[in-house]
This record gives C-alpha cells, structure tokens and sequence, in this order.
C-alpha cells in the first residue's frame, strides 16, 4: 500500500484501511507546545513501517488548535 494516499485523510477512515494489513498500529498525536484543543477532524499526517515493517507507526493532527487561556 503507498502509505502516502491516507496523508491527510481523516484517522478513522485511514485506520480502517489500515487494519487490513493486519499489523499493529502505533497512534501518535501531535499537538503543539501551548495549551491548546484540537478542532475539527483528527487526519493522518504521516504513516511510516517500524521495527522491520511488522507494525505501522501513524502521526495524525487536528484540522486546527484552539489556545486555552490559563
């Protein structure tokens, strides 16, 4: 599969394309350094084999961030 036709879809659907390869899923989020909520979607941003390609590592982000004052 070329991991980069999933880049920016929504997660859901690219984990349920993902899952038919039947590896391990490893899900990272990335968020930025201010205290913020993610709004919108939650879409892959990268998806990369790890540990010889036995399972799949996937970055996902928010369409965007809201600060929260503190």
């Amino acid at each position: 599969m070329d991991y980069a036709q999933l880049t920016l879809m929504p997660e859901v659907e690219a984990r349920r394309m993902l899952q038919a390869e039947r590896k391990p899923i490893t899900l990272t989020i990335v968020r930025p350094v201010i205290s913020a909520l993610g709004c919108g979607k939650l879409r892959t941003l990268r998806i990369r084999p790890i540990n010889d390609e036995s399972e799949l590592e996937v970055f996902a982000g928010y369409d965007g961030y809201e600060r929260i004052e503190r």
